[in-house]
């Protein structure tokens, strides 16, 4: 396993020298002014007549073998009940305290205004023939195209290692934070979630809050987390420059997928259950987009962004 990760490692660094990727190529690093969701067209001329190369992308006959998949199905009549709480109605019964990094910042100020928009958002890839993926001009953009989105997570992921950055660390860290996100918004402490999310994502979950209360009638919420996580992955890692005369002005946007099992229930103001059921486990699939810039001294994880599972 470890020696067809290298080969195929090898080919990709292949790959990016042929086609002459550098730091500064535009394609690799989006841009907080001039956003697109079109793929930038590379080179006419793709081979793919390595022996790494191709080995390790014949190794799944419908996707690049780095190409994550995954099926989710919810148990139907809670997920009915759920489909509202999942849309920010969260519920809680303990109080939580501000993220962890704010609390290790002290008295630090960090002033961090973020891009304000999910960059390529992620979304998964129709399932590809082998015979139309190698076999016809479509199948060969596609598979470009494929190549090109995953240069731009490695790119990423690059990047963000020089900080410092640990895998394990930081899921432990995201689920910290999903789970004190979550008990804010049932608790609906607007004060403390300011700190734990993007101004853009702010803005939205405020709402959310006073539509649960005005249109919803849900007056009190239950909600728990059931540790530790089911799965927890990245789909997608993306760098945002906001000075082109600066590359290394950029924020990263991290792409999780979470599976979690979680309990909750909501009361009306007189206290009667209006939905959900604290007795019962509920399989929770979600996406949500994680954000720090990688030039601010201090600034830590946010919630900017989600992305419907």
């Amino acid at each position: 396993m470890h020696a067809d990760f290298q080969h195929c490692y090898q080919a990709i660094r292949a790959l990016n020298q042929t086609i002459g990727i550098r730091e500064s190529s535009s394609y690799l690093l989006g841009s907080s002014r001039s956003y697109s969701n079109n793929s930038t067209d590379i080179s006419n001329g793709l081979k793919f007549n390595s022996p790494r190369f191709s080995s390790c992308l014949y190794n799944d006959r419908n996707a690049l073998p780095w190409t994550h998949r995954s099926t989710m199905t919810l148990h139907s009549t809670m997920a009915m009940d759920l489909s509202i709480f999942l849309n920010g109605k969260r519920s809680a019964t303990t109080k939580v305290n501000a993220p962890p990094q704010a609390r290790q910042m002290g008295s630090l100020k960090v002033s961090i205004s973020s891009p304000g928009f999910i960059y390529e958002p992620y979304a998964p890839r129709d399932t590809i023939s082998f015979w139309r993926r190698w076999f016809t001009k479509s199948g060969w953009r596609r598979t470009k195209n494929d190549i090109i989105l995953e240069l731009k997570n490695a790119y990423a992921i690059v990047k963000l290692r020089k900080t410092g950055y640990s895998k394990h660390k930081f899921y432990l860290e995201a689920i910290k934070l999903y789970k004190e996100i979550n008990t804010l918004l049932a608790n609906g402490d607007k004060t403390t979630l300011r700190k734990a999310v993007t101004e853009k994502m702010y803005s939205e979950l405020k709402n959310e809050i006073k539509q649960r209360k005005s249109e919803w009638n849900m007056s009190k919420l239950y909600w728990e987390l059931l540790e530790p996580a089911v799965l927890i992955r990245t789909l997608r890692a993306r760098l945002i420059g906001v000075d082109k005369s600066d590359l290394n002005k950029v924020f990263i946007q991290l792409t999780l997928e979470i599976k979690t099992k979680q309990k909750f229930e909501a009361y009306d103001s007189k206290g009667d259950r209006v939905a959900g059921d604290k007795n019962k486990e509920i399989l929770v699939r979600e996406i949500w987009v994680f954000e720090k810039s990688l030039f601010h001294p201090g600034a830590y994880w946010r919630l900017c962004g989600r992305i419907k599972a």
